[in-house]
């Protein structure tokens, strides 16, 4: 072994790349949701309107969406820890900075530039993880890590609810910058670096695509509030789909695109990215909806609403190592689809029992059915993003199924929110349930349509794409880092 490969093996270890990366997504996920909680309390100390409260949540899911695929590219040209580290300063930065905002104006920026933090550091953690943990023990590896970021996104209004409420609503985000200073150093003492093809930043790509998800992304969350009619909402969206296909156009004849087209041939990258997207989509819209039913409809605090969806949110603590370690043994197609059906009959159930006066009794089954579904989930999709395409390109993955969840997320809110208000309305307990089983109905089948989407992958554990030219070979550098 080459004295570098010595260095790089004795920095790295499996167990240290598991506990960094897997609470440095913890803090990117958590940040999505936990603010939704804190709002009246924000709106109580720092003044603004609704439109103002809305983009405390907004400006942090649209530059952590548009940025993902950006930043794992960078990671590849310049260094994945490298740049890792880099979004870890800059997240744990702005999170200081949203804590001691003086003005909502203030608040909404730091939030913006947290939002790029986490889209630098969020994609590397997988590969990083990746470079770092043998072949055949990767499934329960990315079981706990999937069970981390699981837990993060789903329990992010009882965290934010709870802080709000027994201390202030500044420690949702204070909680971010003692993590951060404590992994910086571990980030780079024991994390291996490792790079990508070496191939030139793709400027134009970049440009296109952040531009296009953007459009996308700011028209989706828009629209329910300004209406899906007005101007900007169309502009948004139609200037958003615009650029994405001429970002994918491009893509077909570049050089170096920042993600090759080719990767969608594989049947593997294709059914994962289209079965995350549709997952995030039912899911999101529906821990939203939901956790204001708890609250608004029976008369839940912020702190006991999130204790009671427990039994959903913190599920995949409990089942998610177990699906990583089923997915090595029988491959992660169809752990994947029955976590996704699973989770639609879950919200299908949901959406048959919610009444003004439902019994905690009465819902548990269907959290607990939805819990083991988002568990089984997680884990053994991360590990099919992952092995669906050769290791040079593994960033690029993570970034394009990262981005693809944000969107999803975004556009599931948006959403059920429409067809919430559609139906229903926030006057009254009855008006809000009749607004609300429509659009669970709606994630229920959205969600179901993703297992479909699942079930097109191959059966084999690991493929790599076909059908197109083989990507440019690692350096030797690049080669060496991974082994270790």
């Amino acid at each position: 072994m080459s004295q570098q490969v010595a260095r790089t093996a004795r920095r790295g270890g499996a167990v240290w790349a598991l506990v960094i990366t897997s609470v440095a997504g913890f803090m990117a996920a958590l940040d999505n949701l936990v603010v939704t909680t804190a709002l009246p309390a924000i709106r109580e100390d720092l003044g603004g309107d609704l439109h103002d409260l809305e983009w405390t949540v907004s400006a942090y899911t649209l530059t952590f969406a548009v940025l993902l695929m950006t930043g794992a590219a960078l990671g590849d040209r310049f260094g994945r820890r490298r740049l890792f580290l880099v979004g870890l300063t800059v997240f744990t930065g702005a999170s200081a900075a949203a804590a001691l905002a003086p003005g909502i104006d203030s608040l909404i920026a730091a939030r913006a530039v947290q939002g790029v933090g986490a889209a630098i550091m969020m994609p590397l953690t997988l590969t990083l993880l990746t470079a770092a943990v043998p072949a055949a023990k990767r499934g329960m590896a990315y079981g706990i890590w999937g069970a981390v970021n699981g837990l993060a996104v789903a329990s992010g209004p009882l965290i934010g609810g709870s802080l709000t409420e027994h201390i202030s609503w500044q420690w949702i985000f204070w909680l971010n910058v003692p993590l951060g200073l404590i992994l910086l150093p571990l980030a780079r003492l024991r994390l291996a670096e490792s790079h990508g093809t070496g191939a030139r930043l793709d400027i134009p790509g970049t440009l296109l695509a952040s531009g296009g998800l953007f459009g996308i992304v700011y028209g989706l969350v828009r629209g329910p509030a300004d209406g899906w009619t007005s101007t900007f909402v169309l502009l948004a969206l139609f200037t958003g789909a615009a650029l994405l296909v001429a970002f994918v156009l491009y893509s077909t004849r570049a050089k170096y695109p920042m993600l090759p087209m080719r990767l969608f041939r594989s049947r593997a990258f294709s059914g994962i990215n289209a079965a995350s997207l549709l997952m995030f989509l039912g899911m999101f819209g529906s821990i939203f909806l939901l956790s204001q039913y708890m609250q608004g409809v029976l008369g839940y605090s912020p702190t006991e609403a999130g204790l009671r969806m427990l039994p959903w949110t913190g599920m995949p603590m409990l089942v998610a190592p177990i699906a990583g370690i089923l997915s090595d043994r029988i491959g992660g197609r169809p752990v994947v689809a029955t976590g996704l059906f699973l989770q639609a009959a879950g919200l299908g159930y949901m959406a048959a029992v919610v009444t003004t006066d439902a019994s905690y009794v009465i819902q548990l089954p269907g959290l607990i059915i939805s819990g083991i579904g988002m568990a089984l989930f997680f884990a053994p999709a991360s590990n099919l993003v992952m092995s669906s395409v050769v290791p040079a390109e593994q960033g690029i993955a993570s970034g394009a199924n990262n981005a693809l969840r944000e969107v999803g997320g975004a556009l599931g809110i948006a959403v059920m929110a429409s067809i919430f208000s559609a139906q229903g309305g926030y006057e009254t307990g009855q008006s809000f349930v009749d607004g609300l089983r429509p659009a669970l109905v709606t994630g229920s089948a959205v969600v179901g349509v993703a297992g479909v989407a699942a079930l097109l992958i191959p059966s084999r554990k690991r493929s790599v794409p076909t059908g197109g030219p083989v990507p440019a070979p690692e350096s030797p550098r690049s080669l060496e880092t991974i082994a270790g």
